[in-house]
């Protein structure tokens, strides 16, 4: 990803126009998120965690314009591993039209296009903790979490630096390749929902009682938003209505419908059905594997990577069974896994014929770039993983994480928002039922 220094030039509407439609498009991925893991939840706990998405979406991108877009593409202050958190305090000194030269884009819209994805990444982490997380605890945790995760690995991948600014290590001194955010956005929350996961626990029943997704028809709605909004992700990314744009744009419809069909061929070989929720997740592994590879594969390799991530995903999403975690809603075994097979995709399958210009290991380009790509996931991951478990451990300690076993069972809804998702009040045999009865059978912990 191109970064934005502030040097005076001529901004090109063209361009400027299809940042400010892009930036829509990820916002949009916020409310489609919040159906989609709304939907994919039980009854008794959609608010909470539409509510966790929404609250994501208003302290991430007040303290991104406050500190976080200095941390994470300000000049550098340590050797490619931070931004200077005071140089574009409060972005006020970003108003003035100024592009870089480039694309000719304003930087304050690029700003306020990358707060965006901050956004999206602490929001995804939240889909881990479902069913039992405390919304204030959550909203200290990602506000935290913005400034010491999501800051300093943006900075190490998309910072790629300019005459007079070093920019991130990563991209700089490894030669890391992210288009859109493979690391930044996919791992690195993705390995943050894990920690988090661990430090809160299963929910009560993980394993004995059904978990299944109460409203699928939300998921189905929240996931064509999702690939609606990632258009504006990964081919807004490119900073110009250009040929790479539509290179990108292309990868990334192929890659989400062969994604799809992957989950589902595992889905009818495996179990003997394909389903909505099949359909839904395979797509969503397909566009996150194409996240980071957008810029570097041709169509023909975005769908045999997306087809790739939607098989692999399928599989990866029960090794929360086998190894003992409660990972609610698979953010590790879609974001994280599938953000592990399109960062690794790109050593193997890039041809110099896309953006990037770079051939994998299987168009003749050697082993070196799989090298630099495994260096990035490693390092995302690991970073990712410890700093988020040491959060999660003392936000526990100093306020709780978990909500109460009785809030748990009863519905957190109720518990923590004192609302519900739908109003229950039904005619039985002709006879509205009280409102006590209503609320009896709502704490009564099943699946609706």
């Amino acid at each position: 990803m191109t970064v934005l220094t502030a040097a005076p030039s001529a901004l090109d509407t063209g361009d400027t126009a299809w940042l400010l439609t892009s930036a829509a498009l990820v916002l949009l991925m916020a409310p489609g998120l919040a159906l989609f893991y709304g939907g994919m939840v039980r009854a008794k706990s959609v608010l909470n965690m539409m509510m966790m998405t929404f609250g994501s979406l208003a302290v991430v991108l007040v303290l991104w314009t406050l500190v976080g877009y200095s941390l994470a593409f300000g000049n550098d202050v340590g050797g490619g591993l931070l931004g200077n958190p005071l140089q574009h305090l409060g972005l006020g000194d970003l108003m003035a039209p100024s592009s870089n030269g480039s694309s000719h884009v304003p930087v304050l819209l690029y700003a306020v296009f990358q707060g965006l994805f901050a956004v999206i990444t602490g929001a995804l982490v939240s889909g881990a903790i479902a069913d039992r997380a405390r919304f204030g605890a959550w909203m200290v945790f990602v506000a935290v979490w913005t400034v010491v995760v999501y800051a300093p690995v943006a900075h190490w991948v998309f910072d790629a630096g300019s005459p007079g600014h070093p920019g991130g290590w990563l991209v700089h001194q490894v030669g890391l390749i992210d288009f859109a955010g493979g690391t930044v956005v996919e791992v690195a929350s993705g390995a943050s929902a894990l920690a988090l996961a661990l430090v809160l626990g299963r929910r009560i029943g993980f394993g004995k009682d059904p978990m299944r997704p109460h409203n699928l028809t939300l998921v189905m709605v929240g996931a064509g938003l999702l690939w609606f909004g990632w258009f504006g992700f990964n081919a807004g990314s490119a900073l110009a209505a250009d040929q790479d744009a539509v290179i990108v744009f292309t990868t990334t419809l192929v890659a989400g419908a062969a994604g799809t069909l992957g989950w589902l061929a595992v889905e009818r070989f495996r179990d003997g059905h394909a389903t909505s929720l099949g359909a839904a997740s395979g797509m969503v592994a397909g566009l996150v594997a194409i996240t980071p590879s957008c810029a570097s594969l041709s169509p023909l390799g975005a769908i045999v990577l997306g087809a790739a991530a939607g098989v692999v995903c399928a599989f990866a999403v029960g090794l929360k069974h086998r190894l003992g975690y409660d990972d609610s809603l698979d953010v590790v075994g879609v974001h994280m896994v599938g953000g592990i097979v399109g960062t690794l995709g790109i050593g193997l399958l890039a041809t110099a014929g896309a953006p990037t210009g770079v051939n994998g290991l299987l168009y003749g380009g050697g082993p070196g770039q799989l090298g630099r790509q495994a260096v990035g996931v490693v390092t995302v991951m690991v970073y990712a993983f410890v700093v988020s478990g040491i959060l999660g451990l003392a936000v526990d300690k100093v306020m709780g994480f978990r909500v109460h076993r009785d809030d748990e069972v009863g519905g957190i809804d109720l518990a923590v928002h004192a609302e519900t998702a739908y109003d229950l009040h039904a005619l039985v045999t002709g006879r509205t039922v009280p409102h006590g009865t209503l609320r009896s059978l709502t704490h009564s912990g099943e699946n609706r």
